[in-house]
């Protein structure tokens, strides 16, 4: 009797309209239970995310909720990054695409064929995604946090007094540029954050932490 009663539901005009307007607007059913983040219309799946945190979270078969949000929140720095260097075109440049396919051939070599699984897939797309993060983070904060004199100089000024009393600015330029690199690192996120539309799907990111 149950489940001629489903059936009924299920054949009802009213579901298979949503039905329709679900596959007309190219929007599976099942894609928001998978999703735990969009960042405009770039969604960040579960299972991806899910993978990258067991990866660089190794003994952690249980993470709460809090460990969780927390490390989405890096994850999202992090995509929001490689978003950014996509939009510059860095990702079409010549040299990056050959390391990029230097790694595939040499990831295919090692595993001793070509395996199109997800979990090859979520590898080379951490590298591809590493790899630009680490380009444009060298373009947007790293080398500015070197070798801009005059910046490190006004750092330097401003704390003379109160921190630095007798050091030289030699002495402390290490100590500087890893202040300049915070406040450049810090700003460049501020403005991503204002540019894109970030979405948490909370419910998602709660039944994750009970599997």
């Amino acid at each position: 009797m149950l489940f001629l009663y489903l059936q009924q539901i299920l054949s009802s005009a009213l579901v298979k309209k949503v039905i329709l307007l679900l596959i007309l607007f190219g929007v599976p059913i099942w894609v928001q239970a998978q999703v735990v983040a969009t960042i405009n219309d770039k969604s960040i799946s579960s299972k991806e995310f899910l993978w990258v945190y067991k990866k660089n979270n190794l003994g952690k078969n249980q993470p709460s909720y809090e460990e969780l949000s927390k490390y989405l929140d890096l994850y999202l720095n992090f995509k929001l990054k490689v978003l950014d260097a996509k939009n510059l075109g860095l990702d079409k440049d010549p040299s990056y695409q050959a390391e990029i396919e230097g790694y595939e051939k040499a990831l295919k070599a090692q595993k001793k064929s070509a395996p199109r699984n997800s979990e090859f897939d979520f590898i080379m797309n951490e590298y591809r995604e590493g790899v630009l993060m680490f380009n444009i983070s060298e373009q947007k904060v790293w080398n500015k946090a070197t070798e801009d004199e005059e910046a490190l100089k006004v750092i330097y000024e401003s704390r003379q007094k109160t921190e630095y009393l007798e050091k030289s600015f030699e002495e402390v330029r290490g100590e500087i540029s890893m202040i300049y690199q915070s406040q450049l690192e810090n700003a460049w996120l501020t403005h991503l954050k204002n540019k894109y539309t970030i979405k948490i799907n909370e419910s998602e990111l709660r039944k994750l932490a009970k599997l």
